[in-house]
């Protein structure tokens, strides 16, 4: 209901919403967006009633609708995270504002979507097993362990996409030249356009964007190992205890996709703007070329893609391997309460 009466509130007032750097959202599109976030609110609420067949399709079909449209509008999610922490300022605020909405439905539908999906298939909405008694009791949580092997080298594999990109940019601050634009040209860009941070640190030749992907890669890292589910010794107060689920995977989920999303148009893009099957893209400062902006929008493509799509293997893996059961569910103990084993397993509650 919020979601739609802000909808309906920039509808009305004729407010500039971007929805990319060029293109802004009609008022047609804002009253639909919130009759959409109607018909979702109207699904999650009849997620925990019961229905016929005919309710539970209707159910289905609302969220199934409702969930790609928001997940779409997170896309620039990441590029206002990356603004934000380099201190850049905010472009447009109800651009955030609206990507910020677009995150909050995306979340909360995808959650409804899941736990109605483990109720209709008889089991508890919130740990996903099936088991007699209420679904708000202790939890108990799998020991830590890392992917296999199999996810954690398709996870490497993908984030290799941000070498070619993350190499132009390197090569740019530290004064070379690469696809045709000089590192003075970059500098003179970066010193237009950064903040104070962004400058400082490209003067010790470090790109903020670099940086923040390499922030993306450490947060992969730690999906993928026993280290990102206790805290290291060196946190104060928290050494040795147990990371809560959350804090790594909704940073991977809610960058991993739009980043994903938007790393692959650019990369099918690319190709397609060399091949002349879509328009060439006109050269802008600092770029003095067609062929050196299109290089590096497919630069930038794998690596968005490759970083995001890596989040997203990663994240699903952490999820499944760190998934708390309920304590009724019958899973045994480990080093913070419990393991995937069965109640008959070599340790177990109460063994």
């Amino acid at each position: 209901m919020l979601y739609a009466a802000v909808e309906v509130v920039w509808a009305s007032a004729g407010a500039t919403v971007p929805w990319t750097a060029h293109v802004s959202y009609a008022p047609a599109v804002h009253l639909l967006l919130a009759a959409l976030a109607l018909l979702a609110g109207g699904a999650c609420l009849a997620t925990t009633r019961t229905l016929g067949r005919p309710g539970r399709v209707a159910v289905a079909t609302g969220l199934t609708t409702a969930l790609p449209v928001f997940v779409a509008g997170t896309a620039g999610l990441p590029i206002h995270v990356v603004t934000l922490a380099t201190f850049s300022g905010i472009e447009s605020a109800t651009g955030l504002a609206q990507v910020l909405l677009d995150t909050a439905g995306a979340t909360v539908l995808l959650l409804a979507g899941l736990s109605y999906r483990r109720r209709l298939r008889g089991a508890c909405p919130r740990c996903g097993r099936p088991h007699p008694g209420p679904a708000d009791g202790p939890l108990v949580h799998p020991a830590a362990s890392r992917a296999p092997v199999r996810t954690r080298a398709a996870a490497y594999l993908l984030v290799c996409g941000l070498l070619p990109w993350a190499a132009a940019k390197t090569v740019w601050t530290l004064g070379g030249s690469a696809l045709g634009v000089s590192g003075d040209d970059w500098e003179a860009t970066v010193d237009v356009r950064a903040s104070g941070p962004s400058k400082a640190l490209a003067s010790a030749g470090i790109d903020v964007t670099v940086l923040a992907a390499t922030v993306g890669v450490l947060l992969l890292l730690g999906l993928l190992h026993a280290w990102g589910q206790v805290f290291p010794r060196w946190v104060p107060f928290l050494s040795g205890r147990r990371v809560p689920r959350l804090l790594p995977l909704l940073p991977a989920w809610l960058t991993g996709f739009p980043l994903a999303m938007y790393g692959t148009v650019l990369t099918v893009a690319a190709p397609l703007v060399a091949l002349g099957v879509l328009p060439g893209v006109e050269p802008s400062p600092p770029f003095t070329t067609r062929s050196g902006i299109t290089w590096m929008i497919g630069f930038g493509g794998l690596a968005f893609a490759g970083l995001g799509l890596g989040l997203v293997v990663a994240a699903g893996s952490y999820a499944a391997r760190t998934r708390p059961v309920c304590a009724g569910a019958g899973a045994v103990a480990g080093p913070f309460g419990s393991d995937r084993r069965g109640a008959c397993g070599p340790r177990h509650i109460g063994a």
